[in-house]
């Protein structure tokens, strides 16, 4: 019987087979690559706002504590959002006919609270706790970055498993003295790695990385 096939078919099935595996292998890396980019993770996208409120001045400059706009971060899952009220403390006396404020004394009038779009916006199957955080020793900066340095606010990590996984698997790396938890430039002063060490015996920090533990 005649030969169907030339016998350099045989080459160029290996080839195909062959260029397919890298093209596969390509596209899963380029996959992984805009999974982790910038442009997925939205790390320094600055979203629109009722008012641009500007942290650099109101933590950098006037030295305002997190804990002043953000009452239930140590007790609560969530950080919480400042009611008008709290902004209306100060500017009923400074800038108090500011246009640029317009919005917060009309929010302040009527009742009607400012809708503000949130930056760290978890997925909703991820759960995550603030005031467990805080007492373990972990500091706003390590998830939140500088605001301090923050004229608009913008995420400054991922905030993607893998990021979490980190902290979770080796929190000797990350975490700080209670005391420091709110300080923006707070510097270990010593190796982190021996005073994290010696932070995680006294915190009874365990390394959660369980399913559970965040999907709930």
């Amino acid at each position: 019987m005649a030969q169907i096939f030339h016998p350099s078919t045989n080459t160029i099935a290996r080839v195909s087979i062959l260029g397919a595996v890298f093209i596969f292998a390509g596209l899963l890396w380029l996959m992984a690559a805009l999974n982790r980019s910038s442009y997925a993770t939205e790390e320094g996208v600055v979203r629109q706002q009722p008012i641009q409120f500007s942290h650099e001045h109101h933590v950098g400059g006037l030295g305002i504590d997190c804990r002043y706009c953000h009452t239930s971060v140590e007790v609560s899952a969530f950080a919480g959002l400042p009611p008008t009220e709290t902004c209306m403390h100060c500017h009923t006396h400074i800038w108090s006919e500011s246009p640029f404020l317009a919005p917060v004394r009309e929010s302040f009038r009527t009742g009607q609270p400012l809708v503000w779009t949130r930056v760290h916006n978890l997925p909703d199957f991820v759960y995550f706790n603030h005031s467990i955080h805080l007492h373990k020793g972990v500091g706003c900066v390590t998830c939140h970055g500088r605001v301090d340095r923050m004229p608009l606010m913008s995420k400054t990590q991922s905030l993607q498993m893998e990021w979490c996984l980190a902290c979770h698997r080796a929190p000797e790396r990350f975490v700080r003295p209670r005391e420091f938890v709110f300080s923006m430039d707070w510097q270990p002063q010593e190796d982190q790695r021996t005073l994290g060490q010696r932070l995680v015996q006294e915190y009874h920090i365990a390394k959660l990385t369980t399913c559970s533990i965040c999907h709930r």
